[in-house]
């Protein structure tokens, strides 16, 4: 069996993505849905934080779809994304937060598409989809942040994919592999969303933040109640 899709018009983008509400754990662990905290709430300890790229509405339900056809119990709970930086701490936010802005500022939107699966098995029981086009500047933007605020050293080379099955039965895996062999879909990236993992162990979506823009923040006014 195979599906294909194609997203290819820029109309709306944005918005598509920003009304999904994509609440995710970078690292595919528990997660929920909530509301992002104001800066006045954030705290001034240590935090730890990740950055994806979400998908539009229709691609990620889709996936999601999928993915609870395989019983991956957190197919409900986890949307479709790509992640760009795993889960990560930092002592500093407002540091942060301006080092991912000007990561977003520098990079203009791309395409991205997935075609067909992979597998982390056995170091990791993981099935994927592949990232096609956009795999370069998946990496160059997983580069680009992980730097400064966000330097860390991580226990795996960083591969771009997005996760379809994830620790469930062997023969589970296997279906997900071979069912989705030819699943392709291609469409426009234009932002990248911030998250904090809060003190409930929630994925808190804190900026979602467009490519090749600069910032109410940047250009002297606040979008943000500051």
């Amino acid at each position: 069996m195979s599906s294909v899709s194609k997203v290819t018009d820029n109309e709306n983008v944005r918005s598509a993505y920003r009304g999904g509400g994509t609440f995710v754990e970078a690292d595919d662990a528990a997660v929920g849905r909530g509301t992002a905290p104001s800066d006045r709430q954030v705290r001034t300890d240590g935090m730890s934080v990740g950055v994806i790229l979400g998908f539009p509405p229709d691609i990620a339900a889709e996936l999601q779809r999928w993915r609870a056809s395989f019983g991956d119990p957190m197919a409900g709970v986890i949307p479709a994304h790509i992640t760009l930086v795993t889960t990560t701490p930092t002592l500093d936010w407002e540091a942060t937060r301006s080092h991912v802005r000007e990561v977003a500022r520098r990079q203009e939107p791309f395409t991205v598409t997935i075609s067909g699966t992979g597998s982390f098995r056995p170091v990791s029981p993981v099935v994927f989809l592949n990232v096609e086009e956009g795999f370069e500047h998946c990496v160059n933007l997983h580069e680009q942040l992980q730097t400064g605020p966000l330097e860390r050293d991580l226990p795996f080379a960083y591969h771009p994919h997005v996760t379809i099955a994830h620790d469930v039965a062997p023969e589970s895996l296997d279906e997900a592999e071979t069912v989705l062999k030819d699943y392709r879909v291609t469409f426009p990236v234009v932002s990248m969303g911030l998250y904090e993992h809060d003190i409930n162990g929630i994925w808190q979506l804190r900026e979602e933040l467009d490519f090749g823009i600069e910032t109410d923040h940047e250009r002297g006014t606040s979008g943000d109640g500051d």
